[in-house]
């Protein structure tokens, strides 16, 4: 019975390793016409077919395999052309992986030889990578264009675990927002909440702290009206050996006057809000539907409905013009953080 179970495991990632590895083929043959990686990919494929033994294809038994029906809502869409290869590179890593350590219990040549092919994986990757856009804040751009749903923290209990939670359900945007405590804690968490991110392959943004987004390799920064300047933010990006242009900067706005001043700045994305009261900021007044269906009107760049917003009152957010969310205590207190940010994309996509 468990040589059975172990033909299954070679079967299932025998079949995902050449599936992933023909997908990154085509752009290798398509895209990048390049004929050198495009016959590398082949000749893995086929080195692979070559193992899949006829007793591994015997223990199939898709039927009754309890994870087929598995999925998380990143995997409906992809930002970009890039997403598709990382996505599959880690597909082909983690299926080489599982092989060589499992066959090793039928076959100790197979694991051999699966480590053999993993590391020349690496060196594709590599290889694959100088070919690919080098622009990293044209990519960034691409996956913010294509985001709906966005997640603000707030200090919480296993913060790392309820934005991973959230992560998991489909959300796109991370911002870290900490106005107190130790520097030192800001920074641990935020470099593990941008790791959490990019996993997941969703931007990183920090809230204010410049200096910590650096650090970490933050995707971006978002600042208030009372925060720094953005210009000041772009000086700050660009005198710490960066590129500014590289870089995600959002702004908050309540108004329409806030909004001209925000479009005056040219941010990537503007938060429009608050929609609703709430006490993440105490001293602002509800804007309303009324200022979501202006911004709707008058907004060309990507734009958050932001503000007391959850899975009860977004689709009323919706039918005024939101096209995008920004969320916070829907889903930091939220006990199920995946299921309410699965709601809540599903919503954004349905009425959308």
């Amino acid at each position: 019975m468990s040589q059975q179970i172990i033909y299954r495991i070679l079967d299932a990632n025998l079949d995902r390793a050449r599936e992933a590895l023909r997908t990154i083929e085509e752009w290798c043959r398509f895209g990048l016409e390049d004929v050198d990686l495009c016959d590398r990919c082949k000749h893995m494929r086929q080195e692979l077919a070559q193992w899949h033994k006829e007793e591994f294809r015997r223990a199939r038994n898709t039927p009754d395999d309890p994870a087929t029906g598995l999925s998380h809502a990143n995997e409906s869409i992809r930002a970009d052309v890039q997403a598709v290869l990382r996505a599959n590179m880690g597909r082909l890593q983690e299926a080489l992986r599982v092989l060589e350590e499992y066959s090793k219990v039928v076959d100790p040549t197979m694991g051999e030889a699966m480590k053999q092919m993993r590391y020349q994986v690496y060196t594709l990757e590599s290889q694959l990578l100088t070919h690919e856009v080098t622009n990293i804040g044209e990519i960034r751009r691409q996956k913010l264009q294509a985001a709906s749903l966005y997640l603000v923290t707030m200090p919480v209990e296993n913060i790392v675990s309820v934005v991973e939670s959230a992560l998991q359900g489909g959300v796109q945007i991370v911002q870290y927002r900490e106005k107190d405590g130790e520097d030192s804690i800001r920074y641990a968490i935020a470099q593990q909440l941008c790791e959490i991110c990019h996993k997941y392959d969703a931007l990183f943004l920090v809230n204010d702290r410049v200096d910590i987004a650096i650090a970490v390799g933050a995707d971006g920064i978002h600042v208030g009206q009372t925060d720094l300047p953005v210009s000041v933010v772009r000086q700050i990006l660009d005198a710490n050996g960066g590129d500014a242009s590289q870089y995600i900067i959002g702004q908050s706005t309540t108004n329409p006057q806030e909004l001209e001043i925000a479009l005056n700045n040219q941010v990537d994305y503007v938060g429009v809000g608050p929609v609703h009261a709430t006490p993440t900021k105490p001293n602002k007044a509800a804007s309303g539907h009324e200022y979501v269906n202006y911004a709707a009107q008058n907004i060309n760049i990507p734009w958050f409905a932001i503000g007391g917003l959850d899975e009860h009152n977004l689709a009323a957010a919706i039918a005024a013009g939101a096209k995008r969310v920004a969320v916070v205590r829907a889903l930091m207190k939220a006990e199920h953080p995946d299921l309410i940010a699965k709601q809540m994309r599903s919503l954004l996509q349905t009425k959308n």
